[in-house]
């Protein structure tokens, strides 16, 4: 009796959802939001739990790279699902985009010559005298993305005393949502619901910076690897690509989840 019930346990597991598994999964700060209100859809379709732990792609990397025992990777960028595939850390053939991210300019606390509340455009940053808040460029990839415009404007060297950076992209929105700094260059998703987003935020054109193509990878030393399958497949079904591009994100179409070009962003676009 007790091996039959021992076969049936395990004949019922092998079903699709059967038995439930708990994945850790890093996620970039930008990415925090969208992944939590997913969770809950992915959660109750399979019974599976997601356990979230967020920083910069940078710092979720080096502790990856030292052992850290995630299950999952959601970067904001395909730089360090890349590295951590070329170190051998990762599942063979696991790595795809899941979201194009996209660089705005916000304003909330900026007012133009007559007092009142304005956007400001590329053209006010050129003259604007004050300071600006980015995530650090070399641990998070919309503060790459944020340096590459400025570079590109010519402006990098003339705003570098006036830079408040944060460590992630969220800090980066915390430091101008606070008032601490009345401007800066953050994700557009973080915004999408924002109270203050009405007639404050700039969408920098996409040919200022690279691509921020964001990649999930499922990591080599899971010990859930068919739950991790699951859920890039959910991460990548029309349902949950049509809500991200509810979020502030550009949709990626599963058929190009192998490719990192800028001619396929302009293509989805």
């Amino acid at each position: 009796m007790l091996r039959t019930l021992f076969l049936t346990f395990v004949l019922f597991c092998t079903g699709a959802s059967a038995c439930a598994e708990e994945l850790k999964v890093a996620v970039a700060a930008n990415f925090k939001p969208s992944l939590e209100a997913l969770a809950k859809v992915f959660e109750a379709d399979t019974g599976h739990r997601l356990l979230i732990s967020s920083a910069s792609s940078g710092v979720l990397y080096n502790q990856i790279s030292h052992g850290a025992p995630f299950d999952i990777f959601l970067s904001a960028d395909s730089q360090r699902p890349g590295l951590l595939e070329k170190e051998g850390l990762t599942l063979k053939g696991s790595r795809h985009a899941y979201a194009l991210g996209e660089l705005v300019l916000w304003s909330p606390g900026v007012s133009g010559e007559d007092g009142k509340d304005k956007t400001m455009t590329l053209e006010d940053l050129a003259v604007y005298k004050g300071r600006l808040a980015i995530a650090n460029p070399a641990t998070a990839p919309y503060g790459l993305a944020a340096q590459q415009v400025l570079e590109k404007l010519s402006l990098w060297s003339s705003f570098r005393s006036r830079l408040v950076q944060g460590a992630s992209i969220q800090q980066a929105w915390q430091f101008v949502a606070s008032g601490n700094a009345p401007a800066g260059l953050v994700a557009k998703a973080q915004l999408v619901d924002h109270k203050d987003n009405d007639g404050h935020v700039f969408l920098i054109p996409a040919t200022l910076y690279d691509p921020i193509r964001q990649d999930m990878v499922i990591l080599k030393r899971t010990q859930h690897p068919e739950a991790a399958k699951a859920f890039v497949a959910f991460m990548l079904s029309p349902s949950v690509q049509n809500t991200l591009a509810e979020q502030g994100y550009l949709p990626v179409a599963t058929e190009m989840a192998g490719k990192s070009t800028p001619e396929h962003r302009r293509e989805v676009r």
